[in-house]
């Protein structure tokens, strides 16, 4: 089970443990956004620091409708307890999970600020 809280914005924060090449490992803190079907977004300056590998250039639609490309890197995660290998969209915003990073979880919110966050395996 993963655990987080609501913030004063009234969006859905989690740590997230992400692990380099080397085995060395760093906490983000992340957004929960169900607009976005990816696994996880990083500032491109903690993909440089973290020294993840490159692994192609993709098409996204942001919020806004426009289509954009960006760099996807590879990453571990410890995700539930476990590594997780999943790809990284380089992205100059806040940290975001999305849902393929969900996939077999259920996400229970108290959208209240200071609410809780759960994220569980589905039975």
């Amino acid at each position: 089970m993963i655990r987080g809280e609501v913030n004063e914005y009234s969006e859905a924060i989690i740590h997230l443990a992400v692990r380099a090449p080397d085995g060395s490992e760093r906490e983000i803190e992340a957004v929960i956004d169900t607009g976005f079907n990816g696994s996880l977004t990083l500032p491109s300056a903690v993909i440089t620091a973290f020294r993840l590998p490159w692994r192609s250039r993709g098409l996204v639609t942001l919020a806004n409708g426009t289509e954009d490309q960006c760099d996807i890197f590879a990453a571990s995660v410890v995700w539930d307890g476990s590594p997780r290998h999943i790809l990284v969209e380089a992205a100059e915003t806040d940290p975001l999970v999305g849902m393929m990073l969900l996939q077999g979880y259920r996400l229970r919110v108290d959208v209240i600020q200071g609410g809780s966050v759960i994220i569980e395996t589905l039975p």
